[in-house]
C-alpha cells in the first residue's frame, strides 16, 4: 500500500469536483481507502432517525469523505497548493516536505 501525504489536522486545497477551488482542515483519513474528510468540503444531506444526539431527527447535513487524489497540500510558506515529497531527516525519520518551497510540513 502507497503511502499517503495527508495526515489529519492538514490544511488541503480541493483539486476536482463540485468543491474545486475550496480550502479546509482534514478531519479523518481513510488510508485503506484512500479518502479523507475534509471540513466544509462534499458536505451531503442525510436523513437521520431520532436518536439521543438527536432527539427531532430529521436532515442533518455532515461532509463525506473526498478521494486522496483530488486534494493537494498546501505550501506553509507560500499559502498556495503542492505536491509533497519525503526525505529522512536527521533522526532518520520520513519528513513531509512542500515541493514548491521545500518548506517541512508540520
Amino acid at each position: 500500500m502507497n503511502k499517503i501525504n495527508i495526515k489529519k489536522g492538514d490544511t488541503v486545497y480541493v483539486l476536482a469536483g463540485d468543491d474545486r477551488g475550496k480550502t479546509g482542515r482534514v478531519l479523518k483519513v481513510d488510508a485503506a481507502k484512500q479518502r479523507a474528510i475534509v471540513e466544509g468540503v462534499n458536505v451531503v444531506t442525510k436523513a437521520t432517525k431520532p436518536s439521543a444526539k438527536h432527539p427531532q431527527g430529521g436532515l442533518v447535513k455532515m461532509e463525506a469523505p473526498v478521494h486522496v487524489s483530488n486534494l493537494s497540500l498546501i505550501d506553509p510558506k507560500s499559502g498556495k497548493p503542492t505536491r509533497v515529497f519525503r526525505k529522512k531527516n536527521d533522526e532518520g525519520r520520513s519528513v513531509r516536505y512542500a515541493q514548491k518551497s521545500g518548506e517541512e510540513i508540520k
